[in-house]
């Protein structure tokens, strides 16, 4: 096989549509635009969602809900993924090496979810109440982040 011999799988490429080039083509006179109004014409169409002068649905329909843009630097860790984790003393720095948290993740809260039965210690990690219960039930230890 040469460079200069490859070509594109039989029936992969179309070729363009030429419009405007007589009755014969099939495609010529109005070449496909149909007759008379703004879309018939060169330059000329509407913004996106635009409905005549109609107010558009986008414009008729409330304004709801909002997502913070924080969210991204916050992750969630599960008393039964620390149970997985061989590691007495848990920080975000250890949570990113094991691949529990995305690596732009800057807060991290325990939640209370799945069993722990080893003792674990958290630093500079946050915790539900019920995992910190949970976590002090298995002889563990919680040591709250300092207020940013």
């Amino acid at each position: 096989m040469l460079i200069n011999t490859i070509k594109p799988a039989e029936g992969s490429k179309k070729p363009r549509r030429r419009v405007g080039r007589g009755i014969g083509s099939g495609l010529g006179k109005t070449a496909g635009r149909g007759h008379k109004g703004q879309k018939s014409r060169a330059g000329g169409y509407h913004k996106v969602g635009f409905e005549g002068g109609q107010m558009p649905l986008q414009r008729r329909l409330p304004k709801r809900g909002f997502k913070s843009a924080q969210l991204k630097f916050n992750g969630e860790v599960t008393l039964g993924d620390l149970q997985l984790l061989d590691v007495a003393e848990v920080d975000l720095l250890t949570l990113k090496a094991a691949g529990l948290v995305r690596e732009l993740v800057r807060h991290v809260k325990v939640i209370k979810s799945g069993e722990l039965s080893r003792k674990v210690v958290l630093k500079g990690i946050g915790a539900t109440a019920g995992a910190k219960a949970a976590i002090e039930a298995a002889g563990g230890s919680v040591e709250t982040p300092a207020a940013a």
